[in-house]
């Protein structure tokens, strides 16, 4: 059944494969056939049309450290959440508005990782895109189609995670008008139960007494071990003790490409993504047809918005 679908998987650095084997449990004589039987599960689900290429499959299978069991629950949610969180989801296409967000340089992927087998570094500006213009969710949509366009070409990152450094300049009373604890919840959630990534840090630098508040939020939102991974910066000097000066962009006084840069590179990867995204909208699950209890924004969040504490690997 596999002829269909692309078994390629990219070779990875010696540094990765190091890391993969000793962190995740990966051995590659396995991952064949892990990915077949996947892929028979994936055929056995009646309300499941999920993608199948074998680079696709190995992200959820390092993000799980070869659980299959796990690999599967998340796999599933991946796709279920699609209709949980509609917000995100809905005109899900590479069109103008996606576009212009990204052109804000409110999203960054730096090119370079914090080293040859470490996380990938991502820069959050929320106070660059216009809040008259743009809501947070549009933000994390186009935030959610980077992610996926890493799932299947960022090895650092589903191998070592991401660490997020969150610039709070610019970020006005607009921006924070539209902070949503629901969607926060929510994202947090899906974190947890449904996408692959690893995230290793959250750094908030140039934050001001209002943003305070916002922290105390999430961090509320949060397990123990989230916790530890949250550090506000008041100034730049102690972020550097986890994200060197040279790792950041031009901007920030380091060597890690120009904002420009990074905004043109991801501005050709997403125009290159577009008949990808029209075609995602045609993957997810039909919970009519899952056997048992369906997947739904009740079951995921809780009707009464009660969180279990979130616990991410």
């Amino acid at each position: 059944m596999s002829e269909s679908y692309s078994n390629s998987i990219r070779s990875l650095s010696p540094e990765l494969a190091k890391k993969a084997h000793d962190e995740l449990g990966e051995i590659p004589d396995r991952i064949d056939e892990d990915i077949e039987t996947l892929r028979t599960w994936i055929s056995k689900q009646p309300h499941l049309k999920a993608r199948q290429d074998a680079q696709f499959l190995v992200a959820f299978l390092r993000g799980c450290k070869y659980s299959l069991e796990k690999t599967k629950l998340k796999l599933d949610n991946f796709y279920a959440m699609r209709g949980a969180v509609p917000e995100l989801y809905k005109k899900r296409i590479v069109g103008e508005k996606q576009l212009s967000i990204l052109n804000t340089g409110c999203l960054l992927r730096l090119p370079q990782p914090l080293q040859a087998d470490g996380p990938r570094i991502h820069i959050s500006r929320y106070g660059q895109y216009d809040s008259k213009k743009y809501s947070i969710a549009e933000v994390v949509q186009v935030n959610t189609m980077l992610g996926e366009i890493q799932i299947r070409e960022d090895d650092n990152a589903m191998i070592s995670g991401f660490v997020e450094i969150i610039d709070m300049k610019g970020v006005g009373a607009g921006h924070l008008f539209q902070f949503d604890a629901v969607l926060v919840k929510k994202l947090a959630v899906l974190g947890d139960k449904a996408y692959p990534y690893r995230p290793k840090g959250f750094h908030f630098v140039n934050a001001h007494s209002s943003a305070e508040k916002f922290m105390s939020i999430a961090k509320s939102l949060m397990s123990e071990k989230i916790r530890k991974r949250f550090h506000i910066h008041s100034k730049l000097d102690s972020l550097y003790k986890y994200v060197p000066k040279e790792c950041l962009p031009a901007e920030y006084g380091g060597s890690n490409g120009t904002i420009q840069d990074v905004v043109s590179t991801w501005r050709t990867k997403l125009l290159a993504y577009k008949p990808f995204f029209e075609e995602e909208t045609s993957y997810g699950t039909n919970e009519k047809l899952r056997r048992g209890q369906p997947v739904n924004a009740e079951s995921l969040f809780g009707i009464e918005g009660s969180f279990r504490k979130l616990d991410i690997d």
